[in-house]
């Protein structure tokens, strides 16, 4: 059986020159997949977990069809246009399509919330081959006619499920009714709820269906371990852990960006290196955490879902739920933060009385039952349960607050936006992620 490799797959010489220089060996499963069908000009649904490599998947593609057909640059109107639902994961992808693409003459640019508008403007104003973009500040720049989308070729909807979770459905159907309709579109997610399934139909014309994620969701090289644990014992139960050597490089899991400050000031006062990254920071100072982190400067980051999407940083040795997400699907995600790049890793859960039924709905997802190592099981609570009001107070505040900064340039498109009727809060709340 002949080998697969980035030759055998047909890549242009410029590419196969990038992924040299990249590091790139040998093909990913999903990029093996992907790349034939892509290349023949095909439509796909890519089901793929994170750390699959699935952007290269998608971007390797894209700029060998972007330089085999040259077009001069026009103001504000990308070839090609890359949905995706943060800002981390919208600049690690910006840095994957530089990579690729330092041979190839494709200019590519980022747009998110958090950071000014103006810069943004005159990129676009300058011309660029690819955009990166999150969905709220795309709406922006369209609305004041920074951008416009009636010349993308290529369009690729990145992490579909976290923008379902996000609340974007309505903004990203607003996005590709301005899109040509003859375009090659691809839609990568890690899970494939019906209503992400129901959105890829109104997507995609006969797409090819490519799948590296078996109907078991997979964590074979993630250990999984529960604590029971009452919440009010959470913080001690964390610091104790974290004195332990073997935990190298940590993220720690909570629901609300309040409760990821919380335990950062905790863990700083305890005398642990902690940084804290969520939608509330700045970009600089998201950026900042993120690079203490990669480095070693801070051991421990501690973060909320949305966020943390699209952190990719090698050899974390440990995961900690401090919280179980709402969603199972967000479990994944999290625990997916380790095991990177062939590495094994440690998931921890912090599980207090009335989080019970959010690990049954986890294990039922990923049909692993987590390792019972502190508490038990057939316990019925671990003390009083929380007022469901300060429950709810606490989710709404972490939808409020997933905005990033204040977008001064342009209050009149978002009053309209907001002032639309039937938007959920949601929606409108987590736009600058």
């Amino acid at each position: 059986m002949t080998e697969t490799t980035f030759t055998t797959l047909g890549l242009a010489e410029p590419l196969l020159r990038a992924l040299t220089a990249a590091n790139y060996t040998t093909p990913t499963p999903i990029q093996a997949q992907s790349i034939p069908a892509l290349n023949a000009g095909r439509d796909m649904i890519g089901l793929a977990q994170t750390g699959t490599g699935k952007t290269a998947a998608f971007a390797l593609p894209m700029l060998q069809r972007l330089e085999s057909v040259r077009q001069p640059l026009v103001r504000n109107c990308p070839r090609a246009l890359i949905l995706a639902p943060t800002r981390e994961l919208a600049l690690q992808i910006d840095q994957s399509v530089k990579a690729l693409g330092r041979h190839v003459r494709a200019r590519s640019t980022v747009v998110m919330g958090g950071v000014g508008f103006g810069n943004q403007a005159k990129a676009m104003a300058a011309g660029v081959d690819i955009l990166i973009a999150t969905p709220g500040r795309l709406l922006d720049l369209i609305e004041s006619r920074h951008v416009r989308l009636d010349r993308v070729e290529y369009f690729v909807l990145d992490e579909a499920d976290r923008m379902l979770d996000m609340g974007f459905i309505r903004d990203i159907k607003k996005i590709v009714a301005l899109l040509p309709r003859e375009r090659q579109s691809a839609l990568f997610s890690a899970t494939m709820p019906e209503a992400i399934s129901s959105l890829a139909s109104d997507l995609l014309k006969d797409p090819v269906h490519v799948s590296v994620t078996p109907a078991k969701v997979t964590v074979d090289r993630i250990e999984q371990h529960v604590y029971f644990v009452d919440a009010g014992n959470k913080r001690t139960l964390l610091t104790d852990m974290l004195a332990k050597p073997e935990m190298k490089r940590v993220i720690v899991f909570t629901r609300t960006k309040h409760g990821a400050d919380k335990v950062a000031v905790h863990l700083v006062k305890s005398g642990i290196r902690a940084e804290a990254i969520h939608g509330n920071k700045s970009q600089g100072a998201r950026q900042r955490a993120l690079s203490q982190f990669k480095s070693g400067e801070a051991r421990v980051l501690v973060a909320t879902d949305i966020a943390a999407r699209g952190i990719d940083v090698t050899e974390v040795t440990h995961v900690i739920n401090f919280e179980l997400p709402h969603e199972p699907e967000s479990y994944v995600h999290r625990i997916g933060r380790t095991a990177r790049a062939g590495h094994s890793g440690i998931a921890l859960s912090f599980c207090a009385g009335d989080e019970r039924p959010l690990l049954r709905d986890i294990e039922r997802l990923t049909k692993t039952p987590m390792i019972v190592a502190m508490g038990e099981r057939g316990t019925a609570g671990f003390g009083p349960r929380p007022p469901q009001q300060r429950n709810n107070g606490q989710r709404q505040g972490e939808r409020q607050g997933d905005r990033g900064q204040p977008r001064n340039n342009n209050n009149r498109s978002q009053q309209r936006r907001q002032g639309a009727g039937g938007a959920p809060r949601r929606n409108r709340d987590a736009r600058a992620a």
